[in-house]
């Protein structure tokens, strides 16, 4: 299958992304303390984790929030500390670059609960990266304050910068976005939730739409996010969010763009990165042409190699159609070691 374009919105320099300490990447060093092992320009690197993140909940329960232990460093640390933290998160951005994403999410939502240096932290990480890579930034935030502190660093010589994201939930979000003359992630996720049923999230898109197309947002402008839910919540997510794809195809046509957060959808299972991967190569056979991805796991070039006669892909497209009761085939295929 021959796959012309992927917008992948990288989703790797964010607040909430975490790793396990004591795992691959996060270890006890020999003279005291942890640190986060990471490569940059093909040398091994660390990243030291302070004290005050060792003292946290996460930590307590085997979790470091990576990304933010690289802000607090490049803002807060010693010149060691400062030169680690900024390395870190550039070499994220130009990883996702080499892996062909189309832009950069940045979130420092859960940094703190403190909203100025939220705003501040925004602006400081979208000008580090872009000192790093060509391609735009997405901007993601639950506040608008913060949204706006992103947009007004965004370099807009690279291309429009990208907010994530606008819904009937966060109209002002939709003010922010036009005035700065950027492209939009459109959620179906409304004032009364999150709808579950095609007919709910396209019901929650006729009323979006218009409002975006009076702010001068629409076609390629939009990038609709049809809302990937849990499989493991519900074995009939993958399915919905499959049909909703092809209905926001048909009802508005080939110049609008269809992302989501496809890795949503393996959320409590085994074998991740397969469960993702298939999924992404079947929303993209609805009518999918992007994604907020990990470009080095989920891409174009990825997705059309894919083996769609291999036994993982056939288990995989199972479990995501509905059609594996519980998983249980996928899961013991798993637990076997077969995928």
């Amino acid at each position: 299958m021959e796959i012309p374009e992927f917008i992948a919105v990288g989703e790797n320099i964010h607040c909430t992304r975490i790793y396990k300490v004591g795992g691959k990447f996060v270890k006890e060093q020999e003279g005291g303390g942890f640190g986060i092992h990471y490569t940059s320009g093909g040398e091994p690197r660390l990243l030291p984790v302070p004290e005050r993140f060792t003292e946290r909940a996460d930590w307590e329960a085997g979790k470091v929030k990576h990304c933010a232990v690289a802000i607090w460093q490049g803002n807060n640390g010693d010149e060691a500390g400062r030169a680690a933290g900024i390395d870190y998160l550039q070499s994220l951005a130009r990883r996702q670059e080499a892996a062909t994403a189309a832009y950069l999410d940045i979130n420092v939502d859960e940094f703190s609960t403190d909203v100025e240096e939220r705003a501040n932290l925004m602006r400081w990480t979208v000008d580090l990266v872009q000192q790093a890579v060509s391609i735009p930034v997405s901007v993601d935030s639950s506040n608008v304050e913060i949204l706006r502190a992103g947009l007004d660093a965004a370099d807009r010589g690279r291309g429009k910068p990208m907010v994530n994201s606008v819904s009937l939930e966060r109209a002002d979000m939709i003010e922010a976005a036009a005035s700065a003359g950027a492209v939009v992630i459109a959620s179906p996720a409304s004032e009364a939730g999150l709808p579950e049923s095609t007919e709910e999230r396209m019901a929650s898109f006729a009323k979006l739409m218009p409002m975006l197309k009076d702010a001068g947002l629409e076609g390629g402008a939009v990038h609709a996010d049809p809302l990937v839910l849990p499989i493991s919540v519900d074995g009939a997510n993958g399915k919905r969010f499959l049909d909703t794809v092809r209905a926001v195809r048909e009802t508005y046509g080939p110049e609008i763009h269809i992302v989501a957060g496809l890795s949503n959808v393996s959320f409590g299972m085994p074998s991740r990165k397969l469960i993702n991967q298939v999924f992404s190569r079947l929303a993209v056979e609805a009518g999918a042409d992007g994604g907020i991805v990990d470009p080095m796991q989920i891409n174009g070039e990825i997705l059309a190699n894919l083996d769609t006669g291999s036994q993982g892909f056939a288990l995989a497209k199972a479990l995501l159609m509905g059609e594996d009761e519980f998983g249980m085939n996928f899961i013991t295929a798993s637990r076997a070691g077969e995928l």
